[in-house]
């Protein structure tokens, strides 16, 4: 019969008294959330699971599908799609809201189309490269929901491309905006650096004939330091919102907004509370990528244990002016049945403090350990007599 395991580690590790409590903040936004990923420890929740629409938010499923597509060679940067004419005349002029400028017939490569979703926030971008891949925007948001799935995104549903208002079919959550980052972010880290932070793009021409260059909308482009992503989002029912990254000093904040009522206020809500999440918190190591943090028992393997290793560094979020009275536990399902693969999570490290949610991050195994056979079974099963 499993049962949970549940060890005390690092005991009298930095066992101090707390001087300070979690920092206060008080956002603008009806809906802001905050998550510092090198701990997995959430700084800020306002209505992190309330549903709302997503906005041009919604692009980054766009993207994080393209990605991931093209992390598979299933997808090319250098494949062109087709303008279809049906789609150029919906998405195009005033009433199609942000635009790529594309034409009608026009070919436009993956990546051309990538720079506009993710740096111009063009409706006509996303449906030209849903229907490229899917065939058809419909069946593109399929695919943006079997990604939702897998990401475990359980408070959201995509019913288009480019997040226009479609009677509430399309709704999302703070935290699943979160949690898409992270993936992005973490999943597929060249990509993003190669899009994301793209300051400004050149696609299109004026009546005139001029080229058109359109900014970035990130509103902590340039104003935070170690900023590099990722989308804005407006529409008249969801408001102003911003789902951003930025790192400094090996820490990487995800943050989200929503619901604002102006652009200039949601520059000023986005830059306050990320420069918040950096200044009034900071990181304590724990364990450096690789370590061993524990072992596991095994059940019918060629080994009775594996070890628990990190598979990244790992670090706990401290109030900024607090010393840090920490327990850090691990816990998994035990014994762990075998077969188990070199890198698979089989565990948890779970951090407490008093200031802090619990935070919770993955380990892995260390090594392989096989099924074991007749005699390794008839062995360990005679030695757990003696145990």
């Amino acid at each position: 019969m499993k049962k949970t395991f549940a060890a005390v580690l690092l005991a009298g590790l930095l066992v101090q008294p707390v001087s300070a409590g979690a920092p206060p903040y008080t956002s603008e936004a009806p809906i802001a959330f905050m998550k510092d990923l090198s701990s997995g420890a959430i700084l800020y929740d306002k209505g992190g699971d309330t549903p709302m629409p997503p906005a041009s938010m919604a692009k980054m499923m766009t993207a994080h599908v393209a990605f991931r597509l093209i992390q598979q060679g299933q997808l090319k940067l250098d494949t062109k799609f087709t303008v279809r004419p049906e789609t150029w005349a919906k998405w195009h002029g005033p009433q199609a809201g942000s635009t790529m400028f594309l034409s009608a017939g026009e070919q436009v490569s993956v990546e051309n189309l990538l720079h506009g979703i993710v740096t111009l926030s063009g409706n006509d971008a996303c449906v030209v490269l849903a229907e490229g891949i899917a065939g058809t925007e419909q069946a593109f948001a399929g695919l943006m929901n079997e990604e939702a799935k897998r990401l475990k995104l359980d408070n959201s549903h995509f019913g288009n491309s480019n997040g226009w208002p479609d009677e509430g079919v399309t709704y999302v959550t703070a935290r699943d905006l979160a949690r898409l980052a992270e993936a992005t972010v973490n999943e597929t880290p060249d990509l993003y650096k190669k899009f994301y932070a793209t300051t400004s793009f050149t696609w299109g021409k004026t009546m005139g004939g001029s080229d058109i260059t359109q900014a970035n909308r990130n509103p902590i482009l340039g104003k935070i330091a170690g900023a590099d992503g990722l989308k804005t989002g407006h529409t008249e029912e969801a408001g102003y919102g911003f789902t951003g990254s930025a790192e400094q000093d090996g820490r990487r904040l995800v943050m989200v907004v929503a619901g604002l009522t102006s652009f200039n206020g949601r520059i000023a809500e986005s830059v306050r509370f990320m420069d918040w999440g950096f200044k009034a918190w900071k990181s304590q190591p724990l364990f450096k990528k690789g370590a061993v943090v524990e072992t596991a028992e095994v059940q019918l393997g060629s080994a009775s244990s594996v070890p628990l290793v990190a598979p990244q560094n790992m670090a706990v979020t401290l109030p900024r002016t607090a010393s840090a009275n920490i327990t850090v536990k691990v816990a998994y399902t035990g014994p762990i049945k075998a077969p188990i693969a070199k890198g698979q999570q089989i565990a948890q490290l779970i951090i407490s403090t008093p200031d802090t949610a619990p935070q919770v991050l993955p380990l892995v195994a260390g090594e392989d350990v096989a099924e074991a056979g007749l005699f390794g079974r008839l062995w360990n099963g005679l030695k757990s007599f003696f145990v």
